[in-house]
C-alpha cells in the first residue's frame, strides 16, 4: 500500500469520519499527521505544527512520553484484557483509588467506560436507577446548556445543547430542557455584573418549576463550556446553581471531561477553581492524556449509600462496557498522573495559563477580533465580519480561511465555526505560547486581508 501523502489522503476519503459532510464525501483533504512530540506534530511531509488545541482537549501531558510507552507495552505483555463483570486488575484497582483520592468531597466510587461520551451517558443512566430506586419513576427530566457538549451517544447528545449539531438526527427530546449559556457576550450593557449572575441562576430555577421539581433529576453543567465557545461563565455560577439544585433536590452533574486534568491547573475543577463539590463527575480526554482511550465518572458516598438502603438486592445498575476498567488504560490514566504531579503540571498549568490569557487579549486589535475569553489553558478568539450579524457562511469563510493561514503557517488551530479554540498541552512554554499567538495574529490578519482584497469586507464595516 502506498504511503504518499496524496494516496494517503484519498484512501482515506472512503471512509466516513466524526462529523462528516457525507454531501462532500471523497473531496476532504484532511491533514495526515504522522508523528508527534512535545507540543508539536508533524504532517505526512514532515511540516512542524505546533498542535493548538491538543488533539482535542485531551494530549495534556504532550506528544512522545517513552515511560507512557513502556507501561503500556509492560501492561500488554503482562495482562492486556480481563472481563470487568466477574473479575478485576491492579491497573484498574489503583486507578480508581487513585482517582477517588483527587476527588473532592466524598465522590469515592469510581465507574470506568470507554470515553468521554460513554461516562455521560453511564452518569445519566445512574441519575435514573437513582431515582428508580428512590420510587421516584417520573423524577427524570434532565437540564443542560444551550451551547453545551456532552458527547455524541444517543442520550450523551440529546444533552448537548450545539444547535448545529441537532440536524437530520433524533434525539431523547422528552427528556432533556435547554437553557441559556452563562455567556457574558450576552450581557445586556445596562446590567450589573450581579444582575447578570441572577438573571443567568434564574434561568435554571425558572426551567425547573415550568417543567415541575418533581420530574427534574439533574442540572448538567460543564464547569467551562468548552466545544461551545470556551464559555467562561460569571463568579459564583456554579455554586448558585448547586443551591437551586439542593433546593429542589436534584442532582448536580459536573462534565469535567475537558476541565479535569490539569486543563485549569488542577486535577479537578469543580472544587478547586468553581468552589463545589457535585454529586457526579464525568471525566475522559486528559485521563490518560489520549494514549489510550478511556472514561469514567466518580460518585458521591451518599448517593451509593442510599441506593443499598433502599434498593436492597434488586439494586443492581445493569450497565457497562467490555472494555470498562481495562487494565492497560488504567495503566495509562495511572502513568498519566504520576507524570503530572511528579513534573508539577498543575502547578506549571497556575503560571503559565494567565500568561496565555494575556497574550490573547493582544489580539482584541484585530478589527475583525469580536471575542477573546478562556482560563487556565483554554482559550478561543471569535472572529466576525459584521460583528452581531448572524450570518453562518460568512462566519464559515472567516473560521476557514484563518484555520488554511495558520496551518500553513505551522499551527493547527481547530475552527469551531468562526471561533479559533486554542488547548494546548499542559508542557507548553511562555516561548511556545508566544509562538502560538503570533502565528494566529499572523493567520487572523491574512485572513481578513483576503476578504479586503476579494471585496467581501472593508475596514469601514468594522467601524
Amino acid at each position: 500500500m502506498s504511503s504518499t501523502t496524496a494516496d494517503l489522503k484519498r484512501i482515506d476519503n472512503q471512509f466516513i469520519h466524526p462529523w462528516e459532510d457525507i454531501a462532500k464525501l471523497g473531496q476532504n483533504q484532511r491533514t495526515v499527521v504522522d508523528k508527534g512530540d512535545g507540543v508539536y506534530v508533524y504532517d505526512s511531509d514532515g511540516k512542524r505544527l505546533l498542535d493548538g488545541p491538543g488533539g482535542m482537549w485531551c494530549v495534556n501531558i504532550g506528544y512522545r512520553r517513552e515511560e507512557m510507552a513502556q507501561a503500556i507495552y509492560d501492561q500488554i505483555m503482562q495482562l492486556p484484557y480481563t472481563s470487568p463483570w466477574s473479575t478485576t486488575s491492579a491497573p484498574a484497582v489503583k486507578f480508581s483509588q487513585a482517582l477517588a483520592a483527587e476527588a473532592p468531597g466524598d465522590l469515592n466510587h469510581v465507574f470506568f467506560t470507554t470515553g468521554g461520551s460513554t461516562a455521560v451517558d453511564s452518569a445519566l443512566r445512574f441519575v435514573q436507577f437513582y431515582n428508580n430506586m428512590r420510587a421516584k419513576p417520573e423524577k427524570k427530566r434532565i437540564i443542560s446548556h444551550k451551547k453545551g457538549y456532552h458527547g455524541s451517544t444517543y442520550l450523551s447528545a440529546s444533552v448537548s445543547g450545539k444547535e448545529r449539531d441537532k440536524s437530520a438526527l433524533d434525539f431523547a427530546d422528552e427528556l432533556v430542557h435547554h437553557i441559556d449559556p452563562p455567556h457574558s457576550m450576552w450581557k445586556r450593557e445596562d446590567q450589573s455584573d450581579a444582575e447578570f449572575l441572577d438573571q443567568c441562576v434564574a434561568n435554571l430555577e425558572n426551567a425547573i418549576l415550568e417543567i415541575g421539581a418533581d420530574r427534574c433529576a439533574v442540572f448538567v453543567a460543564e464547569p467551562i463550556l468548552a466545544s461551545g465557545g470556551v464559555i467562561v461563565p460569571p463568579e459564583g455560577y456554579h455554586a448558585r446553581c448547586l443551591e437551586i439544585c439542593r433546593k429542589y433536590d436534584m442532582l448536580y452533574l459536573s462534565d469535567e471531561v475537558v476541565t479535569s486534568f490539569g486543563r485549569l491547573g488542577h486535577c479537578f475543577a469543580s472544587e478547586a477553581v468553581f468552589g463545589i463539590q457535585p454529586d457526579i463527575i464525568t471525566n475522559a480526554k486528559g485521563l490518560t492524556s489520549a494514549y489510550i482511550p478511556m472514561g469514567a465518572f466518580l460518585v458521591s458516598d451518599r448517593l451509593l449509600d442510599e441506593v443499598k438502603q433502599l434498593g436492597g438486592d434488586s439494586a443492581i445498575f445493569s450497565s457497562g462496557f467490555t472494555y470498562s476498567g481495562h487494565p492497560v488504560a488504567a495503566v495509562a490514566g495511572l502513568k498519566n498522573l504520576e507524570i503530572m504531579k511528579r513534573e508539577k503540571m498543575f502547578e506549571h498549568v497556575q503560571e503559565v495559563g494567565p500568561y496565555m490569557q494575556q497574550q490573547l487579549q493582544t489580539l482584541r486589535d484585530i478589527p475583525i477580533v469580536s471575542d477573546v475569553r478562556g482560563i487556565g489553558l483554554m482559550g478561543c478568539v471569535e472572529c466576525e465580519l459584521n460583528a452581531g450579524d448572524s450570518d453562518l457562511a460568512m462566519d464559515y469563510e472567516i473560521g476557514d480561511r484563518i484555520d488554511k493561514h495558520c496551518q500553513a503557517l505551522g499551527l493547527i488551530v481547530r475552527p469551531m465555526i468562526n471561533m479559533c479554540v486554542m488547548s494546548p498541552p499542559l508542557t507548553i512554554t511562555r516561548q511556545q505560547i508566544d509562538e502560538m499567538i503570533s502565528i494566529l495574529r499572523q493567520g487572523i490578519e491574512m485572513a481578513m486581508q483576503d476578504c479586503i482584497d476579494e471585496g467581501i469586507w472593508s475596514l469601514e464595516q468594522a467601524s
